[in-house]
């Protein structure tokens, strides 16, 4: 119970007195307003916001009041694919615009975007864009007038990059996965067995990928990409990509291409990115909608461009800026396919019908953009483009319908590129199309055509006068897969998965079969660099028994059988370019015999039945030999003048030296005589 005093109390207080909310006179307030509001304070307006998504547009035509609202459009229209523009505004004076106007986005990143692609755009030729941040403007006044030396960065040495090329054997090597992914290693090809070079336990969590000239090894990592060279195999470079699946590197190997479908957001690009292979350094992301079609960029064959397709639009960029050429894209209502020659700045690109208007394919010359050859289609029903290893033709693959029938016939139009007008040749194929391939270095090609059981193979020649001519088909032939040597003549037709292995080795120069074998459910052919030795194998990530990798010679026949344990990937090691010229390599071919009695000579000895061990024992021998020798010759060319001093100036290293003292004496002695008496001759 209450107490009645209390509460008499209470009643009286309430209405004799007010409750005093104020601090006693001796209070000190401690505590300031940050610690008080700070989740108030926070989201107070600042005195910088806004300024860093507004961009400052120079050179804008100076117009009246008549003509404002069409440039107000035009600008939006090139502005606002950048991102939402939330402000716009054109200062006057005199009834007419300045010449520059602001522009707000929505995001920061949206205002970086617009200086790094509008910058430089040609609205007329009197008025070309120049476009900055509106915090430009502060950096570059506090830019201070007295220069600093950058600091000097550390030379990172990773030794020869390109050490694989010096071997005396000339062996090429290759990266092996197996294990189930479990184990890497790198090997040296040899006919008797393979030398490990380097071998790695976890060294990437799904596959590995060589660089377009064999300088790098990638592998994958859940964080990213990391890049392995020189002699040792050190880790080159890493880039952060988290969950990143697929790369693709450049032709020239200065750029690669990374993949990941987390992380991508609308303000910041993170699906695809692009990296500076030298430096580490991002150079662009891009937005991705769909890996399905990879690679997303395609490349020039020099790496100056880049190039990528989407709907009704064809972007080309170019390095190092990573912008849009001539700051826009190409509008190609419909296109479906494109890509580059791999010898010249030249892109092929086809349209289907629309309507009463026919399919194309062009071909433009970059980055002029001039068309150089169009060439119109009827009655396409799908296109496929293939160019020749250099460059020299294009093999455009037509599907069509017929007239008069329901079936599907195939033309190859057959581009000539190094000729004037790019004139176009044709192929008209009845039967179904499994496989086409280019020799890559010669003017034929092979296709696999028909029905199984009566698969077909078919080769043909382009002729100098244009004339393509039929040179010999097989019939019957177990074959879904064309493989050229990449020295072209030679070619293996593969029958993968399905067709059990089945393999045909085909000399092309008379169209003979060298020899037919077979490797049970193999999944992948892989030639060497040289066109020497071709690998087929059964990976464990499309077959789970039989698991091996077989090693042939071009003309099939077979060398070694490698059964590894849960064996998933081989790939060749790729070689650069050939510096020597087209002159140089017919002189080395004319005086090949010269050369072939070295390589007999290692061939016998490798052959021979002495053990590697002796073998490198002996070679050791001789290099020291060598180096003794060398030095033996260094002290005696150092004496030389300590000889001179002790014979009195005579110079006895040379048998011709000192002729002036020489005296010459003439030396005369019997040596026999005969006497025949002349009655002995009658």
């Amino acid at each position: 119970m209450l107490n009645t005093e209390d509460i008499t109390a209470e009643a009286e207080f309430e209405e004799d007195e007010e409750p005093v909310f104020s601090d006693p006179e001796d209070f000190e307030d401690d505590i300031d307003d940050e610690a008080l509001l700070d989740d108030v304070l926070r989201e107070r307006p600042q005195e910088t916001d806004g300024i860093d998504s507004v961009v400052v547009v120079d050179n804008v035509p100076q117009v009246g009041p008549e003509r404002l609202e069409k440039l107000k459009n035009v600008i939006h229209k090139i502005f606002s694919k950048f991102g939402k523009i939330t402000n716009e505004f054109y200062p006057e004076a005199e009834g007419m615009t300045k010449g520059y106007i602001f522009l707000e986005y929505a995001s920061p990143n949206h205002a970086i975007e617009a200086a790094k692609n509008a910058d430089g755009y040609k609205l007329d030729k009197q008025h070309t864009f120049r476009v900055n941040v509106f915090t430009d403007f502060d950096k570059y006044m506090t830019v201070s007038d007295e220069w600093e030396t950058p600091e000097k960065q550390p030379f990172k040495d990773f030794g020869n990059l390109r050490h694989w090329m010096e071997d005396p054997d000339c062996r090429d090597q290759y990266s092996l996965i197996y294990e189930s992914g479990e184990r890497t290693g790198i090997y040296a090809n040899d006919v008797k067995e393979a030398i490990i070079i380097e071998e790695r336990a976890r060294w990437t969590e799904t596959y590995v990928r060589w660089s377009p000239k064999g300088t790098y090894l990638a592998t994958f990592h859940q964080r990213g990409i990391a890049l392995w060279g020189g002699e040792k195999f050190k880790q080159i470079q890493r880039f952060n990509h988290q969950e990143v699946k697929l790369i693709d590197f450049s032709p020239c190997e200065r750029y690669m291409v990374t993949f990941s479908p987390l992380l991508d957001t609308k303000d910041d690009p993170q699906a695809i990115i692009i990296w500076d292979v030298l430096t580490g350094q991002k150079k662009r992301g891009f937005h991705c909608e769909s890996s399905a079609h990879w690679p997303i960029f395609k490349w020039s064959s020099d790496g100056k461009f880049f190039a990528r397709m989407t709907q009704d639009t064809l972007s080309i960029y170019e390095t190092p800026s990573m912008g849009l050429l001539d700051k826009k894209s190409l509008k190609i209502t419909g296109i479906k396919d494109f890509s580059w020659s791999p010898g010249d700045n030249i892109i092929a690109f086809w349209v289907p019908e629309d309507k009463d208007i026919p399919a194309r394919v062009t071909l433009m010359q970059l980055p002029s953009r001039q068309e150089i050859r169009v060439r119109n289609l009827f009655n396409v029903v799908d296109c496929k483009l293939h160019w020749q290893k250099q460059g020299d033709y294009l093999c455009v693959k037509v599907d069509r319908t017929a007239k008069g029938t329901l079936g599907v016939v195939t033309n190859f139009e057959i581009f000539r590129m190094r000729e004037k007008q790019v004139p176009v040749d044709v192929v008209e194929m009845k039967e179904s199309i499994i496989a086409f391939a280019w020799e890559p270095n010669g003017s034929k090609f092979a296709v696999l055509h028909g029905e199984s059981p009566r698969i077909n193979a078919s080769f043909y020649h382009v002729n100098n006068n244009g004339k393509i001519e039929l040179i010999k088909m097989f019939d019957k032939q177990q074959a879904n897969s064309i493989f050229w040597s990449p020295q072209g003549q030679f070619l293996v037709l593969a029958g993968l998965r399905s067709m059990n292995g089945a393999l045909a080795f085909v000399d092309t120069s008379d169209c003979t079969m060298m020899n037919f074998a077979e490797h049970y459910m193999a999944s992948d052919v892989e030639w060497d660099p040289t066109g020497r030795y071709v690998v087929t194998s059964v990976s464990w990530w499309s077959h789970k028994v039989d698991n091996a990798f077989w090693l042939w010679t071009f003309q099939g026949r077979l060398l070694q059988k490698n059964n590894k344990d849960r064996f998933c990937q081989l790939l060749w090691r790729p070689r650069p370019a050939i510096l020597l010229s087209q002159e140089e390599i017919k002189l080395i071919k004319k005086d090949l015999k010269k050369y072939s009695k070295i390589f007999e000579q290692k061939d016998r000895l490798s052959q021979s039945k002495a053990s590697k061990e002796l073998v490198d024992k002996r070679r050791t021998m001789m290099e020291d030999y060598h180096k003794y020798r060398e030095n033996a010759i260094q002290v005696y060319q150092e004496q030389r003048t300590l000889r001179l001093e002790l014979r009195g100036g005579v110079d006895t290293d040379e048998l011709d030296s000192n002729v002036e003292d020489w005296e010459e004496e003439t030396i005369e002695f019997f040596i026999n005589e005969e006497i025949i008496p002349l009655g002995d001759l009658e």
